[in-house]
């Protein structure tokens, strides 16, 4: 069988687990999908591209991933539109962003048929498994990693890239509560903060899990020289409406180029609402908390689409954010986004592709 211009092999389960799972109550990430998609890169080459029953791994012990760190991975999703067609969002875009980090991790890149054919295939197959439902989506994983059983400090020569995927809601209930990090730090320039390598999560893990004991769901993230200037925040970019205008971090190598933050600066432009992407000081924001001018805050991410904060934390306070009006910017580009994806709202950008 065939995708496009690549031959994909495909054995199909025997066994789909697809009733098993509560389409009215998904917890994100807990369910995955029949089938995944894996192609293997060896002597150079991409071969034995193929869709196999989602289930174990068999690997060595001596995997050079698991001992010095060569894994990325991208965040998609898929939707279904009114006549139950499946969708994608920006997919070309993701894999320009996984070849990014893999050259930036000394990694092959993949070709665009392997990538969007195996993802087009995989999606054929389990397209039973995009909720239908508002709100819900069809959470995909793309990752690659180094799988050399041998252990040495230098670049694998054979890897493994997968794809899988898992109906998903809400990722955040309620607005997050966020917290500006003054200690810990997630990227410095010259690292690799720009790249979506398995490693800047690891990292991130246990100061977020201090301010969790806090009570709060995130951190927002500072530069490492100062602590002085907004990054981004945990899985999420940051954008600010303040003073009538869209406000976010510009893109550099220590934050991620967010595919939903640049959907959402293409809108308000689109819009004629002015765009600032600059940097943007925590006594900017924190300023603009006290005197009111911020209308908003909120992170921006496949995983958690547009999440207004609830409240932002500095230095032991407290700063509420007003609550997101029907009539408000973010309001509506979340629900223009949403309707975009999900084909009720004409795609005037070309971001969407049917499966």
């Amino acid at each position: 069988m065939t995708a496009d211009t690549l031959q994909i092999e495909i054995q199909q389960t025997s066994k789909s687990r697809l009733q098993e799972v509560d389409f009215n109550n998904l917890v994100f990430g807990r369910n995955i999908s029949d089938h995944m998609f894996i192609s293997e890169y060896r002597d150079g080459q991409w071969l034995d591209s193929r869709i196999v029953p989602y289930g174990d791994l068999s690997l060595s012990p001596a995997t050079a991933a698991l001992h010095y760190g060569q894994a990325i991975f991208e965040g998609m999703k898929a939707y279904k539109n009114e006549e139950g067609e499946v969708l994608t969002f920006r997919a070309i875009d993701n894999w320009k962003r996984l070849n990014k980090s893999a050259e930036r991790l000394c990694m092959p890149t993949i070709p665009e048929e392997i990538f969007m054919g195996g993802l087009t295939e995989l999606l054929r197959l389990d397209s039973g498994w995009v909720p239908s439902q508002d709100g819900c989506s069809l959470y995909i994983r793309p990752y690659m990693f180094a799988t050399d059983p041998y252990i040495g400090v230098k670049p694998s020569d054979s890897y493994y890239f997968i794809i899988f995927t898992s109906p998903v809601g809400t990722y955040y209930a309620k607005p997050p509560r966020v917290k500006v990090e003054t200690h810990f730090i997630r990227a410095a320039e010259g690292g690799v903060g720009g790249t979506k390598c398995a490693g800047n999560y690891a990292g991130s893990l246990y100061p977020a899990k201090l301010a969790q004991q806090e009570g709060y769901d995130q951190l927002i993230w500072t530069d490492a020289r100062e602590h002085a200037y907004i990054e981004e925040s945990g899985t999420m970019n940051i954008m600010f409406m303040l003073d009538g205008k869209l406000v976010t971090p510009y893109v550099s190598e220590t934050t991620l180029d967010g595919i939903t933050r640049k959907s959402i600066v293409a809108i308000a432009e689109h819009w004629g609402i002015p765009v600032e992407e600059r940097r943007i000081s925590v006594k900017e924001i924190i300023d603009a908390l006290k005197d009111g001018s911020l209308e908003a805050a909120f992170g921006a991410g496949t995983a958690v689409v547009i999440s207004p904060f609830a409240t932002i934390a500095y230095e032991g306070v407290d700063y509420p954010l007003p609550e997101i009006k029907e009539d408000s910017f973010v309001a509506k580009v979340k629900t223009y986004l949403t309707d975009i994806r999900t084909g009720k709202a004409e795609d005037v950008f070309g971001w969407t592709l049917k499966v």
